[in-house]
């Protein structure tokens, strides 16, 4: 059994669930306990948006490296996206990451391609990949250009529910284009990774006329500009890239405002060889499930943006009810994914002491404010800061 003495009350977990919360719950002699008087207890975070490159590209990540990178940043629930090798576009690959996820330290949940191979031509078998255990589709970084296709792609989604994330390569006119398909279709869509103001403003007008769309954000779309490119080269190239001031200020704005209702990372690692060739060469992506939260706390909470439970609420409940989990919530008979961190400790980003494969993050150096001290997933704990 493992006890975590809060400042308030104290959360008494028997194996996967969490079984009292009180301010004296019964317990026994043979008991681990946690002192977290002074630090944040939540809801371990939940990451729909991630990739572990596993099968095919293990060399950058795999499932096992992916989930220690995301218990030390508190993440108790990764969402991989499908452009692996093989693409997660049949049952047989999702039963593999099924298997290989089984014994991670966090919960691993595939998302399936909406197109076989992510073509963008022929859909999945939706009802097949949602029946074997994806929890949405997506294709990801290879978006959907025909729109007879995304058009039907929707309808088909939203007959069997299953949430369908928009990944918008020339994000303005596709934003526009997933928005008017949603709304002619009555289904609907998230749009993954929003970067520019543009983008924010069509989305908040489509949820005023109660279209059917969601959205998330990058820490990295919210924290620095496309100014830190010439500091950073390539560890600051990604897709959608790096945006002006007025784009940043805009994110904040919808973050606050409901407009954007996700916090997602995009952990998206990559070879120091692949992001060490010339700019043009290099492949898009930062890893980011080790800094979320620090970068979230530091640019949204310590500069009075957003309140600690409005932050929880966006990287944990949020997403968990959109992906209809059992999670994001501490509550008696729950699963026990539990974050606790000090939201005022200050540190200096290291990517060598890193624990996933890659390195390639423009946040090195780095000083951010709130750090993650413990990480319980399904019970058990699977990280504490040393």
């Amino acid at each position: 059994m493992l006890l975590i003495k809060g400042s308030q009350f104290d959360i008494l977990i028997d194996g996967e669930r969490i079984v009292e919360i009180s301010c004296a719950p019964c317990v026994q002699d043979d008991i681990t306990v946690i002192d977290a008087t002074k630090f944040i207890v939540a809801p371990g975070l939940v990451d729909m948006h991630v990739h572990f490159r596993e099968p095919g590209f293990e060399y950058k990540e795999d499932m096992l490296t992916g989930a220690a990178a995301a218990a030390a940043g508190g993440v108790t629930t990764c969402c991989v996206m499908p452009n692996t090798s093989p693409v997660i576009d049949n049952v047989e690959v999702i039963d593999y990451v099924k298997k290989r996820a089984a014994i991670a330290d966090v919960t691993i949940l595939p998302i399936g391609s909406v197109t076989v191979g992510q073509k963008g031509e022929e859909l999945t078998d939706f009802a097949a990949l949602k029946k074997a255990g994806a929890v949405a589709l997506s294709d990801d970084g290879m978006p959907i250009k025909n729109d007879d296709v995304m058009r039907q792609a929707l309808i088909e989604a939203k007959e069997n529910d299953i949430l369908l994330i928009s990944h918008c390569e020339e994000e303005e006119p596709m934003v526009e284009r997933d928005i008017r398909l949603a709304e002619e279709t009555d289904s609907r869509v998230h749009i993954a990774h929003v970067s520019t103001a543009y983008a924010v403003d069509a989305i908040r007008k489509s949820k005023a006329k109660g279209i059917k769309v969601t959205a998330e954000a990058a820490p990295h779309h919210f924290s620095v500009t496309e100014d830190v490119i010439a500091q950073k080269g390539t560890l600051a190239k990604m897709s959608p890239p790096l945006r002006k001031q007025e784009d940043v200020d805009a994110i904040i704005q919808g973050l606050c405002d409901g407009t954007i209702d996700v916090i997602a990372t995009d952990h998206a690692p990559h070879s120091t060889e692949e992001k060490a060739l010339p700019y043009f060469e290099a492949p898009n992506g930062i890893i980011g499930l080790e800094t979320s939260l620090a970068l979230t706390l530091t640019n949204l909470f310590h500069t009075g943006k957003l309140t600690m439970e409005e932050i929880i609420n966006l990287i944990s409940t949020k997403p968990s009810e959109f992906l209809t989990l059992n999670s994001g919530v501490l509550k008696e008979g729950a699963i026990a994914d539990i974050v606790i961190f000090d939201p005022n400790e200050e540190w200096t980003v290291d990517p060598s002491k890193f624990l996933s494969k890659a390195r390639n993050t423009p946040f090195g150096d780095m000083k951010l404010r709130g750090k993650v001290k413990y990480t319980i997933s399904r019970g058990k704990l699977v990280f504490e800061d040393k």
